[in-house]
């Protein structure tokens, strides 16, 4: 009996496989890539067509001798990494390892996992396309080369183990821009006037102020009505007009329901109405992809690949759905016609786009089986893929304009008549939406029934107040749809850049808002200066536009390369002799050392800038600044500390928020009669017999954080990395533990050495 190999990147993907393909198939997973580019070195050779020197990934050794020898053992073999540029780099790498030359070796996608899509797609199995490898592999080397060549520079210039990225750091451009924005945006005073007005026994209604003499008012300088003196003026005026109705206008609307979701918007989504960042949406949605045990039937994937810019829908899933539709809500929720979204050109349209594998799994059958977050994100998913294919909402909308002198006035009101797909979802319009958002659309405005050139009478006037807002800060979700627009990065890298961008610390999450730090704002000032090619947002799509060229075969990769290289290598060349030494700059001011007497300095640190008294090493004397609104140095006081809203279990005193060399961390108010510092909890029973302990997070003398029991010194059981309270699906131990490397990226593993489970959790597509 003929044996086949199946190759995936993820152990649980090659769970949910096995249960589908049975004993003829041996299904295997290489646990991401198995080949890179060096840690330590370029490993790119510019001078010869920058041709990669791919080495083994450290730990994989084992793995590449298991494949090795399931190859050996097979009659084909099927390479089944993730259907993107990512998963046909690994499977081109596989290829290329494990001997199997004298064997055919197929390439199959995997778009959902379900037994008919599974089966369905060994059989279509086709050749590793080359051309999307080369678009993999370019983009790899135009990272390395970015990464590993301005790093270095930044290191020598600001501080040591600072990084740049391709496409990161011109995120961080676009935060530090938007923040210059802001603190340069000038507020203007601008007035409303409305107006509460009757015809004879109607209900009341309200109108506001639109026109004055013909002219559309706007917050904008010269439209608008720029203070109260103004604005009473008009209230004088009115109050001595005659109000005539001049035209009412009724049409019946119809507001359409969005596309189901593409990376970003899902992404964007999520982040509104659930509050997940974007890692932990595709961590989620990874998990859903590769499979789920649904009660006794095993693992299951309940949704579509989550790594896609295409809102195509395949024709069987469009008709289970109309199915569903008409089962479930009745003939008029179901359009005479399959709704048909148009993807943008820019999209690689091998995906659908991101749906329930059987939209008869409902939330509610799959509660019992999911995870709160889990259930939350597919139910969103389900949701928005069910309401796609309904009918348009529809409400009569009234338009009445009101004429009083010069001025003129507008009221609109609007009746629902059918919530068509809004009965089941309303995509969220702004940051602040809520999960119970409701759009204006959904309120019934009903305004009365009003005659063409009758009067109305004007009750009240009602003048307000209202100044100009600078634009927002980015939040997850814009960030990630101004990313989108700008042709920034790929779907599959969102997640990774806010992740990155946030993790050097060049950017700060605040209320779910971005900040740049003030190293952020350096380094950013730094490179648009000194490599404004690379740090320009068009340059940049335009690079990514060319990596679709490469992999559609229109362009050659190491053309690409060259084109890019050259001007960088000349700009890389100017930044080391003209680029400021900021760590070995000292700006004087005039303030006065309270130590010694001497001048302060403004110098530059891990946490920014920060004065020093100018007779360092003799004074070690260090302040805090801030500049006034004239730029003006002004020297801060020792912080207080912040209040938590907890209370010392030792002695009932408030607990603080300080700050210590290693960060931000939780103690007593008390100090220093009372010295306790709360202990971060982890929710992981200590492993070891006998223990009552739980595993705690602590920071040794040196910074490093690990995780012992706390019944130290009784119990010494410690690890350093963190324990998460979530079983092993494989050996059912009790934790697992979250690991983070270049490689795989962020993942999960298993303690137990004898069981090998890794779940990956972020892509392992980041840039360096």
């Amino acid at each position: 009996m003929s044996k086949s190999l199946i190759i995936v990147e993820s152990p649980a993907k090659a769970r949910t496989l096995q249960r589908y393909l049975g004993k003829s198939f041996t299904v295997k997973a290489s646990v991401g890539h198995i080949c890179d580019l060096p840690v330590k070195t370029l490993g790119v050779d510019v001078e010869h067509d920058f041709q990669p020197k791919y080495v083994t990934i450290r730990g994989k050794s084992k793995i590449i001798s298991e494949l090795r020898g399931a190859a050996q053992k097979a009659d084909q073999i099927y390479l089944a990494p993730d259907p993107d540029r990512e998963g046909e780099a690994i499977a081109w790498h596989i290829a290329s390892t494990i001997e199997a030359e004298k064997k055919p070796v197929h390439r199959v996608l995997f778009h959902e996992l379900t037994k008919k899509a599974i089966l369905a797609a060994i059989k279509n199995a086709t050749d590793i396309d080359q051309h999307k490898f080369e678009a993999q592999q370019a983009r790899r080397i135009l990272d390395r080369l970015v990464g590993y060549q301005i790093s270095p520079l930044l290191w020598d210039k600001v501080r040591r183990g600072l990084s740049a990225g391709r496409v990161q750091s011109v995120a961080v451009r676009m935060v530090c821009e938007r923040e210059l924005e802001i603190a340069n945006f000038k507020s203007m005073e601008y007035w409303s006037i409305t107006a509460e007005l009757q015809q004879e026994i109607t209900p009341s209604f309200f109108a506001q102020l639109e026109q004055i003499n013909g002219r559309k008012l706007t917050n904008k300088k010269d439209n608008r009505i720029a203070d109260e003196a103004a604005a009473q003026k008009i209230v004088d005026d009115l109050k001595k007009c005659a109000f005539k109705i001049d035209k009412v206008a009724k049409k019946k609307t119809k507001r359409n329901p969005s596309p189901p979701f593409i990376t970003s918007s899902l992404q964007i989504e999520a982040n509104r109405k659930l509050r997940f960042s974007a890692k932990k949406t595709m961590m989620l949605a990874q998990r859903l992809y590769e499979g789920i045990a649904i009660g006794d039937d095993g693992p299951t994937g309940l949704i579509t690949y989550m790594r896609t810019d295409s809102t195509r829908i395949n024709d069987e899933a469009l008709a289970e759905v109309r199915d569903y539709i008409q089962r479930s809500y009745g003939d008029k929720f179901l359009p005479a016609k399959p709704n048909i979204y148009r993807t943008k050109k820019s999209a690689q349209d091998a995906h659908e786009a991101i749906r329930p594998t059987d939209v008869g799994k409902t939330p509610e059958s799959l509660a019992q089986h999911l995870e709160k977050d889990m259930l939350a994100l597919y139910t969103l998913i389900w949701k928005r893929f069910v309401a796609s294919q309904m009918a348009p909402a529809v409400y009569d909308q009234t338009s009445v304009t009101i004429q009083a002198g010069e001025y003129g006035f507008k009221a609109v009101g609007s009746i629902m008549r059918f919530l068509g797909f809004m009965t089941l979802y309303v995509e969220s319009s702004g940051d602040e939406s809520q999960i119970s958002h409701q759009s204006d659309q959904e309120k019934d405005v009903i305004l009365p029934d009003l005659k063409e050139g009758q009067r109305v009478e004007l009750l009240k006037l009602d003048p307000k107040q209202h100044f100009t807002q600078p634009p927002p800060r980015y939040t997850e979700a814009t960030l990630v749809k101004a990313l989108e627009e700008n042709g920034v990065g790929r779907p599959s890298t969102y997640a990774t850049i806010l992740s990155t961008i946030q993790e050097k610390e060049y950017v700060r999450l605040d209320q779910r808002k971005f900040y740049p730090t003030d190293l952020g704002t350096l380094v950013n000032d730094l490179l648009v200066r000194h490599f404004p090619a690379i740090m320009n947002i068009e340059f940049t799509a335009s690079m990514e536009q060319n990596l679709d060229r490469i992999e559609e075969g229109v362009i050659d990769w190491i053309k690409i390369l060259h084109e890019f290289y050259g001007p960088f290598r000349e700009a890389l060349d100017q930044a080391k002799d003209n680029m400021k030494a900021v760590k070995r700059t000292a700006v004087p001011t005039d303030i006065k050392c309270t130590a010694c007497g001497g001048k302060m300095v403004i110098k530059w640190g891990r946490k920014g800038e920060f004065l020093a008294c100018e007779n360092y090493p003799e004074c070690k004397n260090t302040q805090d600044f801030k500049k006034d609104d004239e730029g003006n140095v002004v020297p801060l006081e020792k912080e207080e500390p912040l209040p938590s809203g907890e209370m010392c279990e030792k002695c009932g005193k408030p607990l603080v928020y300080k700050n210590g060399r290693f960060g931000k961390f939780l103690a007593c108010s008390g100090y220093p009669e009372c010295k306790h510092i709360p202990a971060e909890k982890t929710g992981v029973k200590c492993p070891e017999e006998g223990c009552s302990g739980e595993l705690i997070k602590k920071i040794s003398k040196k910074g490093k954080i690990f995780y012992s029991c706390s019944n130290y010194p009784k119990c010494r059981f410690a690890i350093w990395d963190k324990p998460i309270n979530q079983p092993c699906p494989d050996c059912q131990s009790p934790y697992l533990l979250e690991k983070e490397n270049k490689k795989i990226g962020l993942h999960l593993k298993c303690p137990n050495e004898n069981c090998g489970y890794i779940m990956r959790l972020i892509g392992k597509d980041g840039e360096e």
